[in-house]
């Protein structure tokens, strides 16, 4: 008898082993570094690439622009490599102050025609302009040392005047060696534009054209308009909200006449005024202002004049407007007349100052204060050239008088009133009311 026991299931249970998670492979600190460097290089060199090779195309502001976001880039990126405990297999991108030749101002000419628009947004000149100002200048500039032609000095010059550009980029840009040579050729061809346009301040030489130009606007025997502007300098040297004035002649097509520049903004207009050339001319040589009266139709004799503001003294040769007073009830008919031409007129100063900023834009920047010596000496560079693109019929930048620094905050003049510049402002008021009925 064969016994039967029960059976037992003996299945084992699976047994389960916890298993330890991988943690994430740690890159090192040196690794990541490296890699993120490798990027910003590779997109820095991709960009002066970019920029190399399609120069010509951009406009000044936008090379400008990236070649000062490329240069810091550089430089930051010089600075993180050498915080590095190991060197890395990394090269540092391009250096912008060493692009291979030929250089951009070249490889302009080889492309540029003679009526391409680039040459006025490079220059602020059409090619036919620039080649006449480099004619009259060459003379004056084949004494460069180190020797550089004539022709890029003059566009490196009027390139930094029209955007501002470094020394460095003047010198990468022109095929100059350093930017102590750009520094020193921008200057030389600064003083052989004073040297041979001096002589487009025409308030002497061109005296009855002035009139002629003025009489066109209802202003008899007047003989340009005063005014001035103010510049901004930083640093304390000037005070807070320091800047330099400039006081200039202005004729009735915007030309300057007359620039007395770099007076802190500290004096009053009256002390520049007396201080300067024009005042001299007028009351001591007595060899401007000289010419013959004018006779208004009611017999009143005009002498010549100018016009200012009414910051400046009232004088025989000075017509400022009439200000309204506690002890008067307002203007007449004949003084609202005068000060309504007087005020249009004025405008012409503003518009002057204002096209000499949009097209240079060096001086409408803010001036660093060890470059207060050399203010002059470039603002005056830009009225001539102001001048002599006037006369070679260039198309004038539009300007918004709103821009230009508010000369209404200066306090009328309170001196002595004098009697004979009251008399002739008196007859010319009543005669610019006559002609006001008369249209």
């Amino acid at each position: 008898m064969v016994a039967t026991g029960g059976s037992r299931n003996t299945t084992a249970k699976p047994t389960t082993k916890k298993r330890r998670s991988k943690k994430p492979q740690q890159i090192p600190l040196h690794q990541t570094l490296t890699d993120l460097l490798s990027l910003v290089a590779s997109a820095t060199s991709s960009a002066h690439s970019f920029l190399s090779h399609h120069d010509l195309r951009l406009l000044p502001s936008q090379t400008l622009l990236l070649e000062s976001h490329l240069s810091s880039t550089s430089t930051s990126l010089s600075s993180l490599l050498s915080l590095l405990p190991h060197p890395l297999p990394l090269s540092p991108p391009p250096s912008l102050s060493s692009p291979p030749p030929p250089c951009w101002f070249h490889r302009f000419l080889l492309s540029s025609s003679d009526y391409d628009p680039r040459w006025v947004e490079s220059f602020r000149m059409s090619k036919p302009s620039f080649s006449l100002l480099l004619r009259l200048l060459t003379p004056s500039l084949s004494s460069l040392s180190p020797p550089t032609p004539p022709d890029y000095a003059l566009a490196a010059a009027l390139f930094r005047l029209s955007h501002a550009a470094s020394y460095k980029s003047l010198a990468r840009r022109f095929d100059l060696n350093s930017s102590a040579t750009a520094c020193r050729t921008f200057y030389t061809v600064c003083k052989a534009i004073i040297d041979k346009l001096g002589h487009l301040f025409e308030f002497k030489s061109d005296i009855k054209r002035i009139v002629v130009g003025f009489g066109w606007i209802s202003l008899p025997n007047c003989c340009g308009v005063l005014g001035f502007d103010q510049f901004q300098v930083d640093g304390e040297l000037l005070g807070e909200d320091g800047s330099l004035m400039v006081q200039a002649l202005v004729d009735s097509e915007g030309r300057f006449l007359d620039v007395s520049a770099g007076w802190p903004s500290t004096m009053s207009p009256e002390t520049m005024l007396r201080q300067s050339g024009l005042f001299s001319g007028v009351e001591e040589s007595r060899e401007l202002l000289d010419g013959p009266c004018f006779e208004l139709s009611d017999g009143s004799s005009i002498p010549q004049y100018i016009l200012g503001d009414s910051c400046f003294p009232l004088l025989p040769w000075l017509l400022t407007p009439f200000v309204k007073s506690d002890c008067n009830n307002g203007l007449n008919s004949s003084e609202r007349a005068f000060n309504s031409v007087h005020r249009e007129a004025m405008e012409l100063a503003g518009m002057a100052f204002g096209r000499v900023r949009a097209r240079w834009k060096l001086v409408s920047n803010r001036w660093k204060e060890e470059c207060i010596e050399s203010f002059p000496f470039i603002i005056v560079t830009c009225c001539l050239l102001h001048n002599f693109l006037i006369k070679c019929s260039e198309a004038l930048p539009d300007v918004n008088l709103g821009d230009s620094e508010d000369q209404d905050v200066l306090n009328a003049f309170e001196g002595e009133v004098d009697d004979d510049g009251v008399r002739i402002r008196d007859a010319l008021a009543l005669h610019l009311y006559r002609v006001s009925q008369r249209r």
